[in-house]
């Protein structure tokens, strides 16, 4: 049997409107703890909304991601949805990537050809 050593999670949901960031940062963190090496890929105009620091709300989702990062978590934030969004490097979380779209398309095919764990929230 094949053994998964690498997680990607892909988030293309968008804060206050779905369960998908909260389950991707726990899933980073559940994963994380095992051993397993952990990617996030923030995706999209809405995805991407996780990256900015400084949100309002009563869910503490920069805690949750300074947390998962702490961890080991690498978490890669997609250009082309940033601009669509207006979010620029400056305002984002300290230590989350700013990648190009042909990044995030790479890293999704090497997980495939590795035969590793990808999850799309």
């Amino acid at each position: 049997m094949h053994k998964v050593t690498n997680v990607l999670i892909l988030l293309k949901s968008m804060i206050y409107e779905s369960t998908g960031p909260l389950e991707t940062l726990r899933f980073a963190k559940h994963y994380s703890e095992q051993g397993l090496n952990v990617n996030i890929v923030l995706f999209g105009p809405m995805g991407v909304m996780l990256a900015k620091k400084d949100k309002a709300g009563a869910l503490e989702y920069d805690q949750k991601v300074d947390e998962c990062m702490n961890l080991g978590v690498n978490i890669m934030c997609c250009k082309l949805g940033s601009s669509l969004v207006g979010l620029k490097y400056e305002e984002m979380i300290s230590g989350i990537e700013m990648v190009e779209p042909e990044a995030i398309a790479d890293t999704i095919l090497e997980f495939s050809q590795k035969q590793q764990l990808i999850i799309t929230l």
